[in-house]
């Protein structure tokens, strides 16, 4: 993918903002859990940065386990979801590679399905400026699980129709950006699974940067044959999803 075709695919979502909070799946409480663990310190009571909110899916659940969230977003269509769905969580507009933040003022920066629209020689060290020390740098993102056939079959047939089909499981490879840096580094997987109904799904797929770029024709023309095929194979409309959660939490020298 170019550069523009990137910058054209991180923009998009302001017009999918509705569609992107009604159907992007959550996050497994599990994965909270181990952030506390890796940080080494309990989310209550933490001053969080959540850069990349987007409509706030991942922030609300971090403002419920109790820690005093700030929502980082460069969009105003996604900004503006977020405030009219949690208008109790502070928004301000922002990008990762310069966050608008003081140093030494946050306990936890975190990512939610989001560093990889960053440039890490910028972003790492602009969260380590803002961290405190033995803050934590914290990234996630939902991974569906393709070693499913009709996620792999999905796959294929969303690669063949459209032509700026990217998957970015591949993107969260965030090891050597990370090495640069004095930074104490652990990985962990977790697994969960979510029932949807087929509209869901189509909603779901409505909120992915490479459908919103698409010409409309092309768009409704792939979703109504997707619609077509997930109703063949689940005829009562509801649909498994199984996914894996790739966390990363790279931990500032005290």
């Amino acid at each position: 993918m170019t550069d523009n075709q990137h910058q054209a695919h991180a923009k998009s979502f302001g017009a999918v903002a509705a569609e992107y909070d009604r159907a992007r799946p959550s996050y497994p409480p599990e994965l909270f859990e181990a952030i506390e663990r890796l940080a080494g310190r309990p989310l209550a009571g933490a001053d969080v940065l959540d850069v990349g909110a987007g409509t706030g899916i991942a922030t609300r659940l971090l403002a419920e386990r109790g820690a005093r969230v700030i929502a980082v977003e460069p969009s105003g269509g996604m900004a503006a979801q977020l405030h009219a769905v949690s208008p109790w969580i502070p928004v301000v507009r922002g990008v990762g590679d310069e966050l608008p933040c003081h140093d030494d003022s946050a306990d936890l920066v975190t990512y939610a399905q989001a560093f990889h629209w960053t440039d890490a020689a910028k972003s790492v060290p602009e969260a380590i400026r803002v961290l405190r020390p033995g803050g934590a740098l914290v990234l996630f993102w939902n991974l569906k699980d393709r070693s499913v056939d009709w996620l792999a079959e999905q796959e294929r047939r969303h690669a063949a129709a459209l032509p700026s089909y990217h998957y970015y499981g591949v993107m969260n490879a965030v090891t050597e950006p990370l090495a640069a840096h004095p930074l104490a580094v652990s990985r962990e997987q977790l697994r969960w699974e979510r029932t949807i109904t087929v509209e869901d799904v189509i909603t779901d797929l409505r909120s992915k940067s490479y459908f919103a770029v698409a010409e409309p024709e092309l768009r409704e023309r792939v979703l109504a044959e997707d619609r077509e095929w997930l109703l063949g194979l689940f005829p009562d409309g509801r649909v498994v999803e199984p996914y894996t959660v790739d966390l990363t939490v790279a931990v500032t020298p005290r």
